[in-house]
């Protein structure tokens, strides 16, 4: 709490000192919105300055930028990424309020020259390990049965990996999946793929751009250690009705935009349904005739701009998946998000984005033999269901003091409840229900930091967040005595908590730093320090997290986790932004990781935390990224060189040994060439070191069969072979016809057909038991062609 205090007065102190000096000069400030002159949408990340100097701003994640410079005439110029430069003359004798609409630039970014203030490139920001991609960027690379996909996209970027086709989640630099926050409009979402693993919960259609933090976080972000996925929804066309849609061979979309009231208010609604049980309908039968496969997701939001001062938006999200064999197993699984978000002026300095949220995850598997029972006496079944909600609010202010400071400060809050688990069996008449006691918890913080530029040379931002985590009744903890490392507790005693009574509280104060140094205008190091907490783990003791996997809070037997990470990078960008580089360094260490006994159950199990054991992990490694956006040829390259460990008491003989994540080399390569106007190709390939797995070393013989097992409790000491892919795309544009537009899209997933490993078990020879053999599991072992039509009216 000292710290805390010794840091607030010392910005304090900053503050006053700063806006003594600014007294003592006649600065005003000039302010308002950045947005697309063709459909509205406001454009985040554009740089705003006078031309010849470091004076500048870029605009915020709403478009809302301030600029406080002195008295007088002074020229600025507003540039972005694929869009016209725009100039113009402000003559300042008071605060002015200037909205700007920039024009998408036609002639694409190999004919454009910018002068003047830079582009927002990484040289030039003050944040580290931070990866930006566009919609535009994502419709570019080769897709999965033609569909473009947001987290296959990121998987491109260096330090980030999954453990093999088909998996749930991604991996940065070491973490597990659960350690990523993801963001669909500020709600979290819990599980974001569709189709167990193969597509993601995102509507393309209705995403705008997304950010992947991997370090250096600011201090608004919170909960999570290993990254931010802030993907941010589009707004909605509020000059003209647009209707987006593609038909493919897995699944269709269709997105309806437009104005509710020209300039002031939009919509967009975005829908998706697969079908791959319809199309094969035809072809199964017998017990398999009622197989269902498929997932639809709605992607809906609407804004409302009351006055220049005052904008309401309203957005959501719901989407399910679906997968039955027959009639007698069902499971089903999805994501619901509400966001209410109001953008409030209150000075042309200070600027308020007030956030409310709701999320909900939950899944159902049910088990029957409805299609063989004959009468009521023979029924028997199992349904399991659970679910997780949270209520979010979180207030976020921005105060520009001149054009190099500001501050970000805020608070935030999340009630959470869990439901882990209702079983209930069935037979005959009869009913068992086994239901786990749910859990309740309150997350809160409070986070100030100061961005700090005094040149165009150095830059700084420090800050700090105050976390609060309180696990609260109705519900009861349990105390455990202290065993063998590695062996299941025994329970000692539970006490039992009435309603919002106070179970357990943890209290963490989490600083955060990140430097820039420029060389030239093309040459910057970074540095950066972060320490992070999170306090709702997945319970999961497979490689890739699934559909079922519990989400518990901490208690007063799981501790939070925290994280401590420490980058540094070198950055290059070419003249006229003809391509970007960069090297980054990273080491980070968490504490209180979850890790498991051997053989522990986690399924509906209400002294589950008997089986959780506190691990120590580390990850270090080298990041390089080259990237180019000009000519007719682009796209980026990007190569891991990285190491995750773990360390946990009682497993492996309490030494390090590797995550199951970790992969000591990764490259991913991405190109797009424009043949013509209407003709473009794309290549994606992927190459990755082997994932570690867990192989016995030795066997016992029972009767003629083998029971293999590990002599020396070594975890992963082995490594599956190297992963490697090749994805092609080719689209073909149609001519425009009025306001029609339509393209293909022909894709070859896997062109070389590798059967990659997902994972290798062992077994005896079916017709020889005496002879043993390993088998390869791989989820994609064959070329998959893919093609769809998009269009846009």
């Amino acid at each position: 709490m000292k710290t805390t205090a010794i840091m607030l007065m010392s910005l304090l102190v900053l503050i006053l000192a700063t806006h003594t000096t600014i007294a003592q000069q006649q600065r005003y400030t000039v302010s308002g919105y950045v947005k697309d002159k063709q459909n509205g949408e406001s454009l985040v990340g554009i740089s705003i300055g006078k031309p010849g100097t470091s004076i500048g701003t870029i605009s915020n994640q709403y478009g809302f930028y301030s600029l406080t410079l002195p008295a007088g005439e002074h020229e600025l110029q507003f540039t972005y990424i694929g869009y016209a430069p725009y100039k113009t003359t402000v003559s300042l004798t008071s605060n002015k309020t200037i909205d700007v609409k920039l024009e998408s630039s036609s002639s694409q970014l190999n004919e454009v020259t910018i002068s003047g203030q830079k582009q927002e490139k990484s040289v030039h920001t003050l944040n580290t390990s931070i990866n930006k991609l566009d919609i535009q960027q994502m419709k570019k690379m080769p897709t999965f049965l033609g569909e473009v996909d947001v987290l296959r996209a990121i998987q491109t970027l260096p330090g980030v990996t999954t453990v093999g086709e088909g998996a749930a989640g991604f991996n940065v630099r070491g973490g597990n999946s659960d350690e990523n926050l993801i963001l669909l409009d500020e709600a979290p979402v819990y599980n974001s793929t569709h189709m167990l693993g193969f597509f993601s919960v995102f509507n393309p259609d209705a995403v705008k751009s997304l950010n992947l933090i991997k370090g250096g976080f600011p201090a608004e972000y919170g909960g999570r250690t290993s990254s931010v996925l802030d993907i941010r929804m589009k707004d909605g066309n509020n000059q003209e009705f647009n209707v987006n849609g593609g038909v493919g061979n897995i699944f269709s979309r269709l997105s309806v935009e437009g104005p509710l009231v020209k300039d002031k208010s939009s919509f967009i609604v975005a829908a998706r349904r697969s079908y791959i049980d319809i199309l094969m309908k035809p072809f199964v039968k017998g017990d398999m005739k009622d197989t269902k496969l498929n997932f639809y997701d709605l992607t809906a939001k609407a804004n409302y701009k009351f006055n220049k001062n005052n904008t309401l938006f309203v957005s959501g999200y719901f989407g399910r998946d679906v997968f039955g064999v027959g009639k007698d197993v069902n499971m089903n699984w999805g994501n619901s998000t509400a966001t209410i978000r109001w953008n409030h002026v209150f000075t042309n300095r200070l600027f308020l984005n007030l956030t409310t949220y709701y999320t909900k995850y939950d899944y159902s598997l049910s088990f029957n033999n409805e299609s063989k029972k004959k009468d009521n006496e023979d029924k028997q079944g199992y349904d399991w269901t659970s679910n997780i909600i949270n209520y979010g609010l979180k207030p976020s202010f921005t105060y520009y003091i001149n054009s190099s400071n500001s501050l970000h400060f805020g608070v935030q809050g999340i009630y959470y409840t869990f439901k882990p688990g209702t079983g209930i069996g069935t037979e005959g008449d009869k009913q068992l229900v086994k239901e786990l006691t749910d859990k309740h918890a309150l997350e809160s913080a409070v986070y100030l930091d100061h961005e700090y530029k005094p040149s165009s040379k150095f830059g700084i931002q420090y800050g700090a967040r105050f976390s609060a985590y309180q696990l609260i009744g109705k519900g009861t903890a349990y105390y455990f005595n202290d065993t063998t490392p590695g062996i299941r507790k025994t329970l000692i005693g539970s006490k039992t908590y009435g309603a919002n009574e106070l179970i357990k509280a943890y209290y963490y104060f989490e600083p955060r730093i990140s430097a820039r140094y420029a060389f030239s205008d093309q040459h910057a190091v970074k540095l950066a320090y972060s320490r992070t907490t999170q306090f709702m783990h997945q319970l999961s003791n497979t490689a890739s997290p699934t559909p079922l996997d519990i989400w518990t809070p901490s208690t007063n037997n799981i501790q939070p986790m925290l994280a401590d990470q420490y980058t540094a990078g070198y950055f290059y960008n070419a003249p006229n932004d003809a391509y970007e580089f960069s090297a980054e360094v990273f080491y980070k260490t968490t504490d209180h990781q979850l890790d498991y006994i051997d053989n522990a159950n986690l399924q509906l199990n209400q002294l589950i935390e008997a089986d959780l054991l506190p691990s120590q992990g580390r990850a270090y490694g080298l990041e390089l990224y080259a990237k180019k956006d000009i000519g007719k040829t682009s796209g980026w390259v990007s190569y891991t060189l990285s190491r995750t460990e773990r360390k946990t008491p009682g497993i492996s003989m309490d030494e390090w040994f590797l995550n199951r994540y970790d992969r000591t080399h990764n490259i991913n390569l991405v190109l797009t060439h424009t043949f013509t106007k209407r003709t473009s190709m794309s290549a994606n390939w992927v190459y990755a070191s082997g994932t570690p797995a867990t192989f016995a070393d030795n066997r016992l013989e029972f009767q003629d069969w083998d029971i293999p097992y590990n002599s020396t409790e070594k975890r992963n000491n082995y490594r599956l072979p190297d992963f490697h892919r090749l994805d092609l795309s080719l689209t073909l544009k149609g001519k425009q016809l009025k306001r029609w537009k339509g393209e293909w899209v022909f894709s070859l997933y896997n062109v070389y057909a590798r059967r990659n490993a997902y994972t290798v078990y062992f077994k005896q020879n079916d017709d020889d038991p005496t002879k043993r053999e390993a088998v390869r599991l791989s989820i994609i072992g064959s070329i998959i062609p893919g093609i769809t039509y998009n269009f846009k009216f």
